[in-house]
């Protein structure tokens, strides 16, 4: 089936293009959230009178997501669950949980929008990222631990590993440095 997309989809195409896909994925994805519209001729026609509007409304619509973005950076998240001594989750944590979290930190976002592949079922610390337009994604931290202190006490360690890490990788770039002149 032949669709015109009316946003940016990933890994399908840009506003405008005409695409093949599979009819299911049309019927059952990109019609009903207005992501695309079918390829006949008048609505190639109608898509042609309306190009500039629908660009201009995506345009505002990655503007707003950049500024929210930008607002994010950094952004920490602390999720508490009751976990065995090994480290597993007696539940899992979910893109709504996230979702929750991020609202509960001040910010408007969609269960959808956070792309987690597969639940959280173990302790520890996560990168998980949020796409807030087709073309903006930012990337949230999040801690699973069974209290706020295991959470704080996780945080202070995972600093030091990367005050650590930058200090090793110093004198390799210096060294480096040190070396280039020396070659000329």
């Amino acid at each position: 089936m032949e669709v015109i997309l009316l946003e940016r989809v990933e890994r399908l195409g840009q506003i405008g293009d005409v695409v093949n896909v599979k009819p299911g994925f049309a019927r059952n994805y990109l019609l009903p959230q207005n992501k695309a519209m079918r390829a006949t001729k008048a609505n190639l026609e109608l898509f042609e009178k309306q190009r500039v509007q629908i660009e201009a409304t995506n345009l505002k619509r990655r503007e707003e997501a950049e500024a929210v973005a930008a607002k994010m950076v950094g952004l920490r998240l602390v999720i508490v669950r009751q976990a065995a001594e090994s480290g597993q989750l007696y539940g899992s944590v979910t893109a709504r949980d996230i979702r929750d979290g991020v609202k509960d930190a001040g910010f408007a976002v969609e269960k959808s929008q956070a792309q987690l592949n597969q639940p959280i079922k173990a302790l520890g610390a996560y990168v998980v990222p949020l796409s807030l337009h087709p073309e903006v994604k930012v990337d949230v931290s999040v801690v699973v631990a069974r209290s706020e202190e295991e959470a704080m006490q996780h945080a202070v360690e995972t600093e030091a590993d990367e005050a650590e890490a930058e200090a090793e990788e110093a004198p390799v770039e210096e060294a480096a440095a040190e070396e280039a002149p020396q070659a000329e």
